[in-house]
């Protein structure tokens, strides 16, 4: 006679097998009705039975619990991200360079998800863990979540160790159905799955998660070696017999215009898919040659990622609107009718200036073409005349400033407007964001929110405000939301600020024409503020990347009263106001522009560009005839070639490590 608990475990494994058919194959074996009615059987006799708790129960996908936190856990092996490749050519050099090292080499193409990686892993048949991707070495423990997936089994007929990776992802409805859910409330959408997702499996509440309908696919078997596994394809169709979820829109190809063709027929199906892709990935398939090529500190080199190009959509313009920047800068912004672009909803997009309105031709009303550059920044690339049915209207660009009424300039030799009044409130506002931002003063309790809400207290009308903010902490404790923790914080962050650089505070103080590398190029051959201030137009032309119209805005800067009222302000609240030169290094990159391209195995592209402008380097984004190195590691494209037809000096990295190895030796 079976038992209580034998009906459990029983129960338990008939579930899991229904649910399995169910999510995952999409070939249900029973009703719904016979599913809720044996979930309900295995509620009731674990609940009478306390001691046969199982985590990974059927039951424990449909009951909530809350965390305090999320465990960090090392990963076994780094999970690595890909390398990428945007056009034929490209793919056609990564074939190539593995055909230099694999005769007659197999690559599974495989669909690129826009999600969340992920680590899974069981033992003796049972799940034991999910960890996040992290920074690659370390993630965390999200079990608790990633057990609320259906598509996810908790147990695997395989009693060995096994550990799959893969991705994470929100399904299109779900993400629609879940913004539906938060306009209802009054709260703020998600921009895209991917963020979905992300904010989703990081809930410490499950029932949160278990409510925003996630799904997975699975395309990596992590100790596939195990199993006697010899391929790439073998290892997903092994999954697969494990019942994880492994996409069928895949294909195992031999050349590169296989791969292209397979490529290019899964593009034209991606709206149609019910999952966001945004690429595709490129896999060696034979695993032992995968071992052998091995890996950069970031990136396989038996892999790749094919980015699809932007995607273009048609929506309608229904306004174009200003606002104002800290500098003054007027930036005309589309008001787009809601469309979904490589994603996302988009419902703006920014139009830089009026020559932009013009050139393109937009009026209001006007059916557009929007797409997003890099699959990130929307644009409108242009209007369809054609779709016009007389409704349209031109848009006059505002001789006015929208929030001060003061007369717009703008200034000979540039497209942009520009508000001059400096006690412009959207200017200040502005300024000061930009003063606290992380790439200058870095006060993390100041953003932009906190700003406006502190200028519209009264508090905040000027940077020097900022370090007076301590006098009205007593006044500031009686506002709603305003905590002793959080106010005590908040003034800790701008006292610790005082101690930024010099070149960060010339960043913050927003100069016209100083970015942050001008700035801290300005403040390491200055050394100081006072010496900055004093200097003359000559001694400020002739350092290099800084030109006529930097120099003369510099100038100017400095002498506008209230600028000079504001640095003084400055220096008697204790900010620093001085830069330690640092002696640059002779090398064979002193006073030479060098370019970076590809993938560096030894360094990360800023600690590249770091140690190159320790050695006198100026790091340039792009290749010209003034080029006169270019770096390049792995994966290296447009820009390596760029470099070959105009005949610049090239150099590998390990070319580029010998000559930093040179250039500190010589002390």
């Amino acid at each position: 006679m079976m038992t209580e608990e034998n009906r459990i475990i029983e129960l338990r494994k008939l579930l899991e097998k229904y649910s399995i058919e169910y999510y995952v194959y999409d070939k249900p074996t029973v009703s719904d009705q016979e599913y809720d009615r044996l979930m309900q059987e295995l509620m009731t006799l674990e609940e009478k039975h306390p001691k046969m708790y199982d985590p990974n129960s059927p039951s424990q996908r449909i009951i909530g619990a809350v965390l305090e936190g999320f465990e960090k856990v090392e990963h076994t092996q780094q999970m690595l991200s890909l390398g990428n490749v945007f056009n034929y050519e490209e793919i056609q050099e990564f074939v190539n360079r593995i055909q230099e090292s694999v005769p007659h080499p197999e690559f599974v193409v495989e669909c690129k998800y826009d999600g969340l990686a992920m680590s899974l892993e069981y033992d003796q048949g049972r799940f034991v863990r999910a960890v996040t991707r992290g920074d690659g070495f370390v993630g965390e423990d999200v079990s608790n979540n990633v057990r609320t997936i259906p598509t996810i089994p908790m147990y695997i007929d395989e009693m060995r160790h096994v550990e799959v990776r893969g991705e994470v992802y929100m399904p299109k409805q779900s993400f629609e159905e879940l913004n539906r859910i938060q306009e209802e409330k009054g709260k703020p959408l998600f921009a895209n799955p991917r963020n979905a997702a992300a904010g989703s499996i990081r809930q410490l509440d499950s029932s949160v998660c278990a409510s925003r309908k996630l799904d997975a696919y699975w395309y990596y078997f992590q100790n596939a070696g195990d199993f006697d596994i010899k391929t790439q394809e073998e290892a997903l169709e092994a999954m697969e017999k494990l019942h994880f979820r492994v996409n069928q829109l895949r294909k195992v190809c031999h050349n590169t215009a296989e791969i292209w063709d397979f490529i290019q027929s899964i593009a034209n199906q991606r709206d149609e898919l019910s999952y966001e892709i945004d690429g595709m990935v490129i896999k060696l398939n034979d695993l032992a040659a995968q071992q052998t090529l091995g890996s950069t500190a970031k990136a396989p080199r038996y892999a790749t990622a094919y980015k699809f190009p932007a995607q273009e959509v048609q929506t309608r313009l229904k306004d174009i609107v200003i606002t104002v920047g800290r500098t003054g800068k007027i930036t005309p912004n589309a008001v787009l009718e809601p469309v979904r672009v490589a994603g996302t909803t988009v419902s703006a997009a920014q139009l830089h200036n009026e020559d932009m309105i013009v050139s393109k031709d937009l009026r209001i009303g006007d059916i557009v073409v929007v797409r997003k550059a890099g699959e990130i920044i929307p644009e409108v690339v242009s209007s369809l005349p054609e779709r016009r049915d007389g409704f349209q209207k031109p848009y006059v660009f505002p001789e006015h400033c929208p929030v001060c009424g003061s007369r717009l300039v703008r200034l000979e030799g540039e497209s942009a407007h520009y508000c001059i009044n400096q006690d412009c409130p959207a200017r200040v506002v502005e300024s000061m964001i930009h003063f606290a931002s992380r790439d200058a003063m870095d006060i993390d309790s100041l953003g932009d929110k906190k700003i406006e809400q502190l200028h519209e207290f009264g508090f905040l009308n000027s940077i020097e405000d900022i370090y007076f903010l301590k006098n009205h902490r007593e006044e500031l404790l009686l506002k709603k939301g305003y905590q002793t923790k959080s106010v005590d914080h908040m003034l800790n962050t701008i006292e610790e600020s005082k101690k930024q650089p010099l070149g960060l505070l010339l960043y913050g103080l927003g100069i016209r024409q100083v970015g942050k590398k001008a700035a801290m190029i300005l403040a390491q051959h200055f050394g100081s503020m006072d010496a900055l201030m004093a200097a003359t137009y000559d001694e400020l032309t002739s350092i290099r990347d800084v030109g006529s119209i930097t120099a003369e805005s510099i100038l100017a800067f400095f002498k506008e009263e209230k600028n000079m009222h504001l640095i003084s302000v400055l220096k008697e609240q204790g900010l620093n106001m001085l830069q330690e030169k640092t002696q640059k290094k002779q090398s064979c990159f002193t006073g030479k522009t060098v370019v970076l391209t590809g993938t560096l195995e030894q360094y990360t592209r800023n600690d590249a560009k770091a140690v190159l402008e320790s050695l006198g380097a100026n790091v340039a984004g792009s290749v010209s005839k003034k080029t006169d190195f270019v770096i390049y590691g792995t994966a290296a494209g447009s820009k390596l070639e760029k470099a070959r037809n105009l005949g610049v000096s090239l150099m590998s990295e390990e070319e580029f490590i010998q000559e930093v190895a040179n250039a500190f030796e010589k002390d």
